[in-house]
């Protein structure tokens, strides 16, 4: 019993130290957004990585998603002669949920990995060092940029996944399982309300930084050269992702 307990504290411990720290970068992120220099150009650069090259994964993405939500709800729905509000069953999946969920595990699986695995490498070859030798804040430097790209990018690129999703889902439900194609819309303009596009871009958001945060923690904390790096990029994509998950939960029971 006592080393069960031992083990219980140990781990609660150790996750209010990584939440601690995740607070703190995030913090000092944002107090280095309002402190000068400013830094555009390195935001427009990750702006670039994070959200045009993830464009063509995250259309693709949308529209599969979108097709399999058509595909298996609109069959679900014959068996009750209702497979007209398939349409508006998908439009509020993906707006809701699926969208800004799916985009930001993508964007975390594909860019926080490669923040982790950028800033850990700068760890453990003593770039970092040098630039606080050289005056130049590491947060301002790596940090600030890659929070507010990821804040703007990930709810723009949840806005692609949403519209290719049901264009995908009009495809197969339109095309494929013959559902007529003014009900198809009709029912999403009755059930579809804006709010469930923002609340949606507001996860997004929220995901997005989550993903800048947490890859950034885990490159600054990297530590035993090349396998460190690999450990701390495996560490941000699963802590990221499932961070993800547990705040849509209190999102969506805070918005919905």
């Amino acid at each position: 019993m006592k080393k069960f307990v031992s083990f219980l504290g140990g781990n609660v411990t150790g996750a209010l130290n990584e939440f601690g720290g995740f607070m703190l970068t995030l913090i000092e992120g944002v107090r280095a957004l309002f402190s000068k220099p400013f830094r555009l150009n390195l935001i427009f650069k990750e702006m670039e990585f994070i959200g045009v090259n993830s464009t063509i994964i995250i259309m693709v993405t949308g529209v599969f998603t979108g097709a399999v939500l058509a595909l298996q709800s609109g069959k679900a729905f014959r068996l009750f002669n209702a497979e007209g509000v398939t349409g508006a069953v998908v439009a509020l999946s993906l707006l809701r949920e699926l969208g800004p969920v799916m985009t930001s595990l993508m964007i975390a699986a594909r860019c926080g990995s490669a923040i982790a695995a950028h800033i850990g490498t700068m760890r453990v070859t003593q770039q970092i060092d040098a630039l606080e030798v050289m005056a130049v804040d590491p947060i301002s430097y790596l940090v600030a940029p890659r929070i507010v790209a990821s804040l703007g990018m990930v709810p723009l690129l949840s806005i692609i996944f949403n519209l290719l999703g049901i264009l995908g889902s009009y495809a197969v439900g339109v095309m494929l399982l013959e559902i007529n194609e003014a009900t198809f819309f009709d029912r999403i303009y009755a059930y579809v309300k804006s709010e469930d596009l923002w609340n949606g871009l507001v996860k997004a958001a929220v995901f997005g930084v989550i993903i800048a945060v947490v890859g950034c923690r885990k490159g600054f904390m990297t530590e035993g050269g090349a396998e460190g790096v690999g450990r701390a990029t495996t560490q941000a994509v699963v802590v990221s992702s499932v961070t993800i998950l547990i705040a849509d939960y209190f999102l969506t029971a805070l918005m919905f």
